[in-house]
């Protein structure tokens, strides 16, 4: 598809550059990693680096337990596995939610359990939560996505009396505050990512963050295959000590976009934007936005499909994209479904999230990204008025 034949106003993109790149260039970050080549300390299985991480996690989180491994999706495995989750067990998780937690829970035995989303945050509603507990009901995942955050509190009340532990995971959101603690810290595990494309990058990576010694020890013991099977690097841990040492100053500047973006879109038609956490001060809470969404409401029922959106989106070089899937039309043996689903399945049909890239750029080239949705929002309006 020739994308530039899409832009609005005779196929002229307004970004015309494009979307900012990821990662950053970063001096410290290649310093670090020309330090490792000169010293062979790069080849070490567990050397200083990951060593330094861990503590900085650590401190970062509550003095909690580290293991920094492969992957995000690798963490959540392992936090089930280190909360003795089993075959025949369920875990309730939400029905719009990353993929690989949904497999993560099928990959050690036990049973998906979905329930809805909350309207307008794109995480999981406690609501659901009460009427999805069974005898067999081992685990509860929750994921902060999008740039909504969970609300731990209320969802730990649910799930603590009972004695079922909560995953928390917090890989779109490092730096982020709840009640005044890191995202991250809430539950029995925390789970983070470096991914290629995410806040805190190392190409491929995670962490596990948990207060308790055992599921530490069992998630360690599980890892030990004659070395560890799901290490980090110490070329992975380098570059991303620099990067943590900047975590907070760019979560503001992205906050900072994310204020500004919002408020130039607020009242456009067709899109409803993730309800983000309050910037009043003293409300303890603190975004984090690796991905920023809105739900694309078709004003008609001729209205264009979400894929024509973001082809004409992107056509003006902004980095929007489709959400997840979502797991509303999964049923049979891979899952219970517990209560209607209907928000998770209008977010999985209709989410739109914007990279993060852009939201550290200046405010001019923010007041851009906004004015090229507005247009191509406004454009589809106008058809549809005319039609």
């Amino acid at each position: 598809m020739d994308l530039t034949a899409l832009a609005i106003d005779g196929g002229q993109p307004l970004l015309a550059a494009g979307p900012p790149s990821w990662p950053l260039q970063d001096d410290q970050v290649s310093e670090a990693l020309a330090g490792l080549a000169a010293d062979g300390g790069w080849g070490q299985y567990n050397g200083p680096h990951v060593e330094q991480l861990s503590a900085t996690l650590s401190a970062l989180h509550g003095n909690h337990h580290v293991y920094p491994c492969c992957s995000g999706t690798i963490a959540v495995e392992l936090a089930l596995r280190g909360l003795q989750v089993s075959p025949g067990d369920e875990v309730i998780l939400a029905g719009y939610d990353f993929p690989g937690n949904f497999r993560s829970i099928e990959a050690v035995g036990a049973l998906p359990v979905v329930v809805d989303i909350e309207p307008g945050r794109w995480t999981i509603d406690p609501a659901g939560i009460q009427q999805a507990i069974t005898p067999r009901t081992r685990a509860l995942v929750v994921s902060h996505l999008h740039g909504g955050l969970a609300p731990m509190a209320e969802l730990l009340s649910l799930v603590q009396p009972r004695g079922i532990p909560l995953v928390e995971d917090a890989c779109q959101c490092p730096g982020a505050m709840i009640d005044g603690r890191p995202a991250g810290q809430h539950g029995d595990v925390g789970i983070m990512s470096f991914g290629g494309s995410k806040l805190l990058s190392a190409g491929r990576g995670g962490a596990l963050l948990t207060p308790h010694e055992d599921v530490y020890q069992r998630v360690k013991i599980f890892s030990e295959r004659g070395n560890d099977a799901f290490a980090l690097s110490e070329l992975q841990a380098c570059v991303l000590g620099p990067q943590l040492e900047k975590l907070e100053q760019r979560n503001q500047h992205r906050q900072e976009s994310v204020d500004h973006l919002l408020e130039l879109l607020d009242g456009t038609a067709g899109l409803l934007p993730v309800k983000t956490p309050s910037a009043a001060p003293g409300n303890g809470d603190r975004g984090s936005y690796y991905k920023l969404a809105w739900l694309y409401q078709k004003l008609s029922p001729g209205a264009p499909d979400r894929e024509v959106i973001l082809a004409a989106l992107q056509a003006e070089g902004v980095a929007m994209h489709a959400g997840f899937r979502g797991f509303a039309r999964r049923k049979g043996r891979r899952c219970r479904q517990e209560g209607g689903l209907a928000h998770s399945q209008q977010a999985g049909d209709n989410t739109m999230i914007l990279h993060h890239p852009v939201l550290l750029q200046e405010k001019q080239v923010v007041g851009l990204v906004a004015e090229a949705i507005r247009r191509v929002m406004n454009h589809y309006a106008q058809q549809e008025s005319h039609s």
